[in-house]
């Protein structure tokens, strides 16, 4: 069975309409899940219009109504905005909206009638302006979920990253960083590989410090405090984990196809290399979160700038959807 995947409006003031709408021409998508929207049927009508694209809108309640045909989109129309809502401006309606989407989304995937959500891109000063205070996706999808434990993963070909710190300064995050969170992140890793069919998981920690720490040359011990408590106790429980390895190497490394994913210390350790691949290329995921839910995302924002111009690229969405098909539980 095809995977059923939930893909999220995001913010309607944005790219995110154009973006779901080119990126569901494709075939290769529909060959492999089943996307369904969820939003403002209004909306989407109204830039597959500005996009004089010739696509059928099935309007549904519940992703079992779904055709799941290219040439037809499928939508759980929530129709909570206006046609006529303005391009590239930042407004209270459209943030409201946008977590509604998400709300959703998380609802459906919860009660298994989705398998994993795509998210377009929300605008976090809208989000604000609709009553809903959160820095973004990830911590909406921890909240809804009652999810404590969760890390952010990138990917991009031949390249996957999960993260033990991500949006705090340098010294905040090597202070984040303790045995319990290296082990819980290394399983982390572990089980969303697992759940996603990979038969031989095998995760590589990067080095706090330049080459590692060199045994002491470098930094504080940082390394023998930090994460090798954390690896070998994720060992004793059989998982397929080494480290730490000097970043400078490990990420080549792992492209060469020597490890499977790398568990980054801090944010720009992990993000540089992935977005070093391609911008376009790169995915956003969020592991951890309750119930197995996987949820993946455009690397890119709003676009403001471009919305309605038909100027907006598909091209990480459609990555961001084959990761999600790839990453969804293959147990149903």
């Amino acid at each position: 069975m095809r995977p059923i995947i939930g893909i999220t409006m995001g913010d309607a003031a944005g790219v995110g309409p154009e973006i779901i709408i080119k990126a569901l021409r494709s075939k290769e998508i529909y060959d492999s899940s089943r996307p369904i929207v969820i939003g403002d049927a209004k909306i989407l009508k109204r830039e597959a219009a500005n996009l004089k694209e010739d696509v059928i809108f099935n309007i549904i309640d519940s992703p079992a109504e779904g055709i799941y045909r290219q040439g037809t989109i499928d939508c759980i129309d929530l129709s909570l905005l206006p046609a006529n809502l303005p391009y590239g401006e930042v407004s209270a309606e459209a943030g409201h909206a946008a977590f509604c989407y998400i709300k959703k989304a998380v609802a459906l995937a919860l009660d298994k009638e989705v398998d994993a959500i795509c998210t377009a891109p929300l605008n976090k000063e809208a989000l604000h302006k609709g009553g809903h205070f959160y820095p973004g996706h990830t911590e909406i999808l921890a909240d809804l979920t009652g999810t404590e434990d969760f890390s952010m993963m990138l990917s991009a070909p031949n390249l996957k990253v999960i993260h033990l710190t991500t949006h705090v300064g340098l010294l905040k995050a090597i202070d984040l960083i303790t045995p319990e969170r290296t082990y819980k992140v290394i399983r982390l890793a572990h089980k969303t590989l697992k759940r996603a069919g990979f038969d031989r998981i095998r995760i590589a920690v990067c080095g706090i410090n330049p080459h590692a720490g060199e045994n002491g040359l470098f930094g504080n011990g940082e390394e023998e405090e930090k994460l090798i408590p954390g690896i070998e106790k994720a060992k004793e429980e059989g998982i397929d984990v080494s480290g730490p390895y000097p970043a400078d190497t490990l990420f080549f490394r792992t492209i060469r196809g020597d490890f499977d994913i790398v568990v980054a210390c801090y944010h720009d350790q992990g993000h540089g290399p992935v977005k070093a691949l391609g911008l376009e290329a790169g995915v956003n995921i969020t592991v951890g979160l309750k119930e197995g839910i996987i949820r993946t995302s455009v690397d890119h924002g709003t676009a403001f700038d471009i919305a309605g111009k038909n100027l907006a690229d598909e091209g990480s969405l459609l990555e961001a959807l084959k990761m999600a098909t790839e990453l969804a539980p293959k147990n149903r």
